[in-house]
């Protein structure tokens, strides 16, 4: 087991410096990760929460968001009505509200759990606006991303047995068609 733990987390990072790279996010900006532990251990999301799991899952995106300059926020299951943690410090420079929640491996969901206990002053906020976003088994964390989302295709298709969905935002066009636009924005 401990050789696939090293592989999982492999494929976390993979994954999500991939994702990374091809939204080209700027230092400072907000990345949302979904994640069921279940899902990446080969069963249905929601019938198996493994803090084992989470925490490889975690680490690998973690660095790959440290090297990256960029803070991740890892949204919880639906029993905490999929509020996220972050660092103190991107909800107060983004202007979230935190509210009062410590997730648990089945309040919450283990990876939530992995990124409370790793982050160094970690909130809990109810809503974001994230710039990118991994969903890795089906979580849905699109009501966490900008308003304009772009799927983006990596070459890592899967963490363990949970399928990874991947996205960027850009900026809305506006104006019509008499409107001229910045195209390194999109």
């Amino acid at each position: 087991m401990t050789e696939d733990l090293t592989i999982i987390g492999e494929e976390a990072y993979r994954a999500a410096k991939e994702l990374l790279e091809e939204a080209k996010l700027k230092e400072g900006q907000l990345f949302v990760v979904g994640c069921s532990t279940s899902e990446v251990g080969g069963v249905a999301i929601g019938t198996f929460s493994s803090p084992e799991l989470a925490e490889v899952v975690f680490g690998g995106i973690y660095q790959a968001t440290q090297e990256a300059g960029v803070y991740l926020a890892a949204q919880c299951c639906e029993h905490l009505n999929r509020a996220l943690v972050l660092e103190e410090e991107a909800a107060q420079r983004y202007g979230y509200e935190t509210v009062n929640a410590v997730p648990q491996p089945k309040a919450g969901g283990s990876f939530a759990t992995a990124a409370y206990k790793a982050f160094e002053h970690p909130v809990a906020v109810e809503h974001i606006k994230a710039h990118a976003g991994m969903d890795i088994g089906d979580t849905l964390i699109g009501m966490h991303l900008r308003d304009v989302a772009v799927p983006v295709r990596i070459r890592t298709k899967e963490i363990g047995d949970a399928h990874v969905v991947c996205a960027r935002t850009r900026p809305k066009y506006i104006g019509g068609e008499r409107a001229v636009y910045d195209l390194g924005l999109a």
